[in-house]
């Protein structure tokens, strides 16, 4: 009995409503799974066609993707089962997807980044994308294969990136780390055995040099909140900035996404665009003024709060990312603006609203009560993040040390 192969969309759906597509394996009655790295709606699933909606706004790409998965799968199969017509399907999914052991480092790239940008994350198939073509600049070929890249590849490569792109050391090891993403996963899908493997003890390590996290003062964000002769885009920048630090440092893609039908009982109800997790914080008083400055604006409950979203199209994910990278990237411009006029010398940027909380928290406010502020999902994450903001203990210690 012949084996054989179609498209579908699994009904499990992760929190964000989408469901992943899978190439199933069916022999003799029993099945195995593949998947593709694409997720959608069911609304936008055809399932009698096998094949996604028109109406999805990425419906072209998405079924080239898919057409294109399942006639490489295919071709593994026929090859398969001309040698061996008695395998199972098990032993064929393992075969089948074994055959891209010939990849190059940059064909299995490009897969990589294709599932990136047809998955809708836009920003990390933008970085990622740069990454591999300083990689392609620094090897001058196509034809280069996970074995290529060892530890003297790295190194040379590292000096490169530092020398040639003048890129500092937290870019640096932002490629490293992208090379690495790609070398476990090629390692995965037997493209690489591990024994090349150029990471770890005794190898290539990924170190990320301290960042330097530098927050306002209260009197700094006093001055701020004081400021009168600001221009209207400079009025609204500002709003937004404060709106994001009242409310714990909530990050400025959240902050955009916020509908008046969020607002309510006192409260601010919302999913955080990072990891879905589904929230709920105090509206502090300090809140109300700001919310009063749109208020007239407002066309329904379901309406956003500040003017960046207004009238984007919402199954577009990508025309979504650009309207939230454009929006951050104008706000911060009137930022810089209104620290001038503060006479502030810190660099004011939409995400320092995060490390302004976290500065004025100090060590006065337990760190998992900042957890749950923060949204962390890890109390060591948090307990990081607050250390670039607790000095206390370390001048109290050198006060007792040299004040004689």
């Amino acid at each position: 009995m012949a084996a054989s192969l179609q498209i579908i969309l699994r009904k499990k759906p992760n929190k964000t409503g989408e469901c992943p597509l899978a190439i199933r394996i069916t022999k003799y009655r029993r099945s195995t799974y593949k998947y593709i790295g694409l997720r959608i709606r069911k609304e936008f699933w055809d399932d009698n066609k096998k094949r996604v909606k028109k109406t999805h706004p990425d419906s072209k790409k998405l079924n080239k993707f898919i057409k294109a998965r399942i006639r490489e799968a295919k071709k593994g199969m026929v090859a398969l089962q001309t040698k061996d017509k008695d395998a199972s399907v098990h032993y064929m999914k393992k075969e089948i997807y074994r055959a891209k052991r010939k990849l190059s480092f940059f064909e299995f790239a490009q897969e990589h980044l294709d599932e990136a940008e047809l998955a809708g994350k836009h920003g990390r198939f933008i970085a990622e994308s740069a990454y591999t073509t300083y990689i392609l600049k620094f090897s001058k070929t196509k034809g280069l294969t996970f074995n290529d890249i060892d530890e003297r590849f790295l190194k040379r490569f590292k000096i490169y990136l530092r020398k040639k792109h003048s890129l500092k050391e937290v870019s640096v090891m932002n490629v490293l780390v992208y090379i690495r993403l790609l070398y476990n996963k090629a390692i995965r899908e037997g493209i690489v055995k591990r024994k090349h493997y150029p990471f770890g003890a005794g190898k290539v390590k990924i170190k990320f040099p301290e960042s330097e996290k530098i927050g306002l003062t209260r009197e700094e964000i006093l001055t701020i909140e004081g400021l009168t002769d600001l221009t209207e885009l400079e009025i609204h920048a500002r709003n937004v900035w404060l709106y994001c630090f009242y409310f714990a440092g909530i990050r400025v893609s959240d902050a955009l996404r916020t509908r008046w039908s969020d607002i309510r009982d006192g409260r601010l109800y919302y999913r955080m665009s990072k990891n879905s997790k589904l929230l709920s914080l105090k509206i502090p008083e300090k809140v109300y003024p700001v919310l009063d400055y749109y208020k007239r604006e407002q066309r329904d409950a379901n309406d956003y709060i500040f003017p960046e979203m207004k009238g984007v199209d919402l199954t577009d994910s990508k025309k979504v990312y650009n309207r939230l990278r454009n929006g951050n990237s104008k706000l911060n411009i009137r930022l810089k603006s209104i620290a001038e006029k503060a006479k502030i010398d810190k660099k004011i940027t939409m995400h320092i609203a995060r490390h302004s909380f976290g500065n004025i928290a100090g060590d006065n406010i337990h760190p998992l009560m900042l957890q749950k502020l923060y949204r962390h999902s890890d109390l060591k994450t948090t307990i990081n993040y607050q250390s670039s903001f607790i000095h206390k203990e370390a001048d109290d210690a050198l006060d007792k040390v040299i004040n004689f």
